[in-house]
This record gives structure tokens, C-alpha cells and sequence, in this order.
């Protein structure tokens, strides 16, 4: 399935942190306004339970100081207490009026208006100059009514507010109910966002990583593809672009490797065979010191042949790696080859060369093998002392063979071990002789060995002196298909 990206990789980002944050965005926003909501429920409700609490508390004082004056009134005899009154009911009126506008229910409307009824039935007596006193007296006992009209709204007042609380209890517990279901719903769905999105950065960031990693191991067959935004895209092509210069520069390198081994071998045969022609005196008796001189380009000249022959091993282990021609191969043979190919160098140093391995047969390359062994067995030569002695030991261990190069030399430190087997590295220790190696023929081991599925490695001598190392090879070569 194909995935589209945007086109920048900062857009991606952006996109990615606002779809995983838009959630929870929308979940605060709507949090928010719940929570505003019920504080202006709350809000709301506490004021008309102060204003309703208010008003009734002010009936009840006001209808209380009307019936003192009414009282004092009809006692006394005295008609100016009326004005009293009268101050007294107009604010009696402008609170009822006040109170009425509030939302209330309908048994604080029916009270309210059973007290407004009441005080106007007592006015009315208490207003007329012809009203006898008995009557009037009967009129005043109604404050006892408007008191208990009074009571009841401040009770209906109390029991609305303890109500109104209750509401909000419940609404606030709903509300809470509802935030913790949209966060149990947030979680799955923040935790695929950001899991989704974080494989789409880390995808082209993967493959980047992995296109560099190859480079920098050598391999430069296989083609870089980043798919992902349109700048990551393009820097995936410069990488491909660096991985083509890489191989083209690599190709011109061994060939030019190829070409030099070859070009200057030719002249070299000829140094050989006339520093041979010398030694043998075909042109004449030599003196002790010219046989010494003849003795030198002789021995000189089957050193550079070797380094030409390592430079040509080496090139033809980077195009030749993976085309094993197998067969069944035994290993003596091969071991017997290259000791007969060293018998010279073996002879001019003095060295011993002690043979133990198995008669096995293993499925391999012949030529491959026999490099492998004889650059193994070159390279114990050159830091060997003289007189000194070098072994060699098979072991077949399962489905693998173990082959052990030793010799008596310096060794090799443990802080290089990691890089002998990288071209043309040298080691500080110098190799006996007056030319010097290439450094690429434990290169060659390698690569031979991985080729046939194996390794190669430096093994640890406690207590001897020496390098000691291990060729690990499948008695079968796996193929294609098998």
C-alpha cells in the first residue's frame, strides 16, 4: 500500500504534533466549557438563593413592623400612625415587587400572593376612618398569616436552594463521569497517533540509516530508496548519487590495481629470470660478491612478485567473491600445495613447518582455499624469527572446519587485532626483509572466507609467544536454492 507524505519534512512533523494534539485540544475545550458552564450554574443559583432569602427575610421584617404600627395604631387611637404604616408598605410592595421577578415556583408565587392579598385586606380596614376598633383589631390579627406566608417562602427559598445544590452535585458528577470516559477514549487514540506517526518519521530516517551503514561497509550494489517526504526523497537520491560515484571510483581503483599488477609484472619475470641466469652462472663464475649481490635481486625480485600477486588477489577477491567454482577438496592437498609453493621462503629463514590436521573433505573453492592458506602461511613467514617454527592445525568441529595458522613472532597487540584484516593496513611491528607487504593479504583471507561462508580472526595465546589465527569454514557451501 502506498503512503502518501507531505512534501517537506518539517510539514510532516507539524502535521503529526496536530494530529496528536488536536484530542486533546478538543477535550480541554470541552472540559472548559462544561466546567464554565456549571460555575455559571452555580453562579446563577447562588444568587437566587440570596436574593429569594433576601426578599423573604425582608417580607417577614417589613410585615412585622406593619403590624407593630397597626397595633400601636388601634391602641393608641392615634391616625398619624397610619403614615408609618404607609412607609412601611410601600417598601412591603416595592420588595414583593422585586421578589416577584425572580424565578420561583409556583407555591412561593401563591404565598407571595396570598401575603400581598392579606395586606391588602388589612390596609383596606385600617385606611377607612369608619372601621370601629374591633374591626380593625380583627384585621391586624391577619399578620399572623402574612408571618407564616413569610416562613414558607424562606423554607420554599431553603428548600430550592438545597435543591439547586444537589443539581449541581449530580451535574458536576456527570461531568466528571464524562471527562474521564473522553480521556479513556483519548488514550487509544493519541497512543495509534503517535504510534502511526512515529513510524512514518522513523521510516525514511530507518532507511537513511541503513543506506549510510551499507556505504560505509563497502556495499555499493545495492540501490538507496527513501520513500517519505519530497526533501528526504531528494537526499536519499544524493546518497544514491554518492553510492554510484563510490562504485565507479571503486571499479577504476581495482582495475587500475589490475592493470599496474599486470603492466608491471612483465618487467619483473624478466629481473627474475636474469637474476636466476646470474645465480646459476650461466654467464660466467661469479665472485663470492657478485653471487651475494645476484643472490639479493634474486630474493628481492620473488618478494615484489608476491606483493604484484597479492595486489592481483586482492582485486580479483572484490569481482571473484561470490563466484565459487566449488568441489569436493581435500584439505591435506591443499595443505601439502602451499608448503611445496613455500618451501624456498620456509628454507631461507630456516623455519620448521608442523603439520596437524584432519584428512577431511570439505565442499569448496580449490584456488580460494589455497590463497587463503598460503597468504596465512606468507604472513607467519615474514614474522618469524629465524629458526623458528610454524603450525598448522585442523580440527573439524561439527559442521565446520577450524584451521589454525601459528608462528613465533612478535604477535599481534590486542588494540590492532580489530584492524588487521582492513586493506592495506600495516601493522607497527615491521615484517623481516627489505620490501615491505601491501597489508591487503589478511584483506583477502577475509573476504575468501566470508565468500564461502566462514571467518576469520585472531585467537589468543595465553602464555606463548606468537599470533595465532583462525579460519572458520562450512564443510558445505551453502547455494542458492539449497
Amino acid at each position: 500500500m502506498r503512503i502518501y507524505y507531505p512534501r517537506s519534512f518539517l510539514v510532516l512533523l507539524a502535521v503529526g504534533f496536530t494530529l496528536v494534539a488536536l484530542p486533546l485540544v478538543i477535550a480541554l475545550v470541552n472540559n472548559a466549557i462544561s466546567i464554565d458552564q456549571l460555575a455559571n450554574r452555580s453562579q446563577q443559583a447562588v444568587y437566587r438563593a440570596v436574593q429569594a432569602t433576601q426578599s423573604g427575610r425582608r417580607l417577614a421584617e417589613l410585615s412585622t413592623a406593619m403590624e407593630r404600627s397597626a397595633r400601636q395604631m388601634v391602641i393608641l387611637g392615634d391616625r398619624a400612625l397610619l403614615d408609618s404604616y404607609a412607609l412601611n408598605r410601600k417598601q412591603f410592595l416595592m420588595t414583593a415587587a422585586e421578589f416577584s421577578t425572580l424565578p420561583f415556583d409556583s407555591a412561593q408565587k401563591q404565598a407571595l400572593d396570598a401575603m400581598v392579598r392579606g395586606e391588602d385586606a388589612i390596609f383596606a380596614v385600617l385606611s377607612d376612618p369608619a372601621a370601629s376598633p374591633e374591626r380593625q383589631a380583627k384585621a391586624i390579627e391577619g399578620f399572623v398569616a402574612l408571618g407564616e406566608h413569610a416562613q414558607a417562602i424562606t423554607q420554599r427559598s431553603n428548600q430550592l436552594i438545597d435543591r439547586e445544590v444537589e443539581a449541581m452535585r449530580a451535574t458536576a458528577a456527570r461531568a466528571q463521569r464524562i471527562m474521564l470516559w473522553q480521556l479513556l477514549a483519548l488514550i487509544p487514540v493519541v497512543v495509534f497517533l503517535v504510534i502511526g506517526f512515529t513510524i512514518l518519521i522513523a521510516r525514511p530516517i530507518r532507511q537513511i540509516d541503513s543506506a549510510i551503514r551499507r556505504l560505509g561497509g563497502g556495499e555499493f550494489g545495492t540501490e538507496v530508496r527513501v520513500a517519505g517526504p519530497e526533501d528526504l526523497q531528494y537526499l536519499g537520491e544524493r546518497l544514491d548519487w554518492m553510492r554510484r560515484r563510490l562504485l565507479e571510483l571503486e571499479e577504476q581503483k581495482n582495475r587500475f590495481l589490475r592493470q599496474m599488477s599486470h603492466e608491471l609484472k612483465t618487467p619483473l619475470t624478466a629481473l627474475r629470470e636474469g637474476a636466476e641466469l646470474l645465480s646459476d652462472e650461466v654467464v660466467g663464475q661469479l665472485t663470492p660478491e657478485q653471487r651475494e649481490i645476484a643472490e639479493i635481486l634474486r630474493h628481492n625480485s620473488i618478494e615484489l612478485q608476491k606483493l604484484i600477486e597479492d595486489l592481483l588477489s586482492y582485486g580479483a577477491s572484490h569481482f571473484q567473491k561470490d563466484a565459487l567454482e566449488v568441489g569436493q577438496v581435500q584439505l591435506k592437498r591443499v595443505i601439502n600445495r602451499v608448503a611445496d609453493d613455500q618451501r624456498l621462503a620456509l628454507r631461507a629463514k630456516n623455519l620448521k613447518l608442523d603439520v596437524d590436521a584432519p584428512g577431511v573433505a570439505l565442499v569448496a573453492d580449490f584456488e580460494k582455499l589455497r590463497v587463503i592458506l598460503d597468504n596465512l602461511i606468507s604472513n607467519a613467514i615474514k614474522f618469524s624469527p629465524a629458526g623458528g617454527m610454524i603450525s598448522i592445525t585442523g580440527r573439524a568441529d561439527g559442521a565446520c572446519l577450524e584451521l589454525d595458522v601459528a608462528d613465533e613472532g612478535p604477535g599481534i597487540p590486542p588494540a590492532v587485532r580489530s584492524h588487521v584484516f582492513e586493506p592495506f593496513y600495516r601493522g607497527a611491528q615491521p615484517a623481516h626483509g627489505r620490501v615491505k607487504g601491501t597489508g591487503i593479504g589478511l584483506s583477502v583471507v577475509r573476504e575468501y572466507a566470508a565468500a564461502h561462508g566462514g571467518s576469520v580472526e585472531v585467537v589468543e595465546q595465553a602464555g606463548k609467544r606468537g599470533a595465532r589465527l583462525r579460519v572458520r569454514l562450512p564443510l558445505a557451501v551453502a547455494r542458492d536454492g539449497t
